[in-house]
């Protein structure tokens, strides 16, 4: 696959697992708070190297602009697999992402109710970091296969879902 294709789909996983995580903060008490989590990260990072910590209007910024950044390039590598794999490449780089931010608060320090409040909270935890995965799959195959009838002179306006059988 093109980079283009990886890094739209790498942008799509990012921009969902966003999303989904705001819409469950805003629905249940026991959503994940990666935004916390990320935020506590930042904290400590900065303050193991002696520098200053902003505010937290600055410091959510820095966390936002942190995610989108290398959240991006790493759901981009589900685009690695090529299309016929690239459905697998994105399940397992957001299980992998969900159980890591389940399991490495603890063992860095941080607190871990972020992520690990409940068992619900754990689940969700790890299903928005897999459909964050799968979406970048599917965004990243959608780019290529439309990029690539481009380049066989092909219509690329057609339906993209026409091959589906339902």
């Amino acid at each position: 696959m093109k980079v283009s294709s990886a890094l739209a789909g790498g942008l799509a996983g990012t921009l969902t697992v966003a999303s989904m995580h705001e819409a469950l903060r805003r629905i249940t008490p026991d959503a994940p708070r990666m935004d916390k989590l990320d935020m506590d990260l930042l904290r400590k990072g900065l303050k193991s190297m002696h520098k200053k910590v902003p505010n937290e209007n600055e410091l959510q910024r820095w966390a936002v602009g942190g995610e989108l950044l290398c959240d991006t390039a790493y759901y981009s590598l589900a685009a690695a697999g090529g299309r016929k794999r690239a459905w697998l490449y994105g399940a397992f780089l957001g299980l992998a992402a969900g159980i890591a931010a389940v399991v490495l608060p603890k063992s860095l320090g941080l607190p871990e109710e972020a992520s690990n409040k409940t068992l619900g909270t754990k689940i969700m935890t790890i299903g928005l970091y897999l459909v964050g995965g799968l979406a970048s799959a599917a965004i990243a195959t959608l780019v290529d296969s439309a990029g690539s009838k481009e380049e066989e002179g092909e219509e690329a306006t057609e339906p993209l879902f026409d091959n589906l059988d339902y």
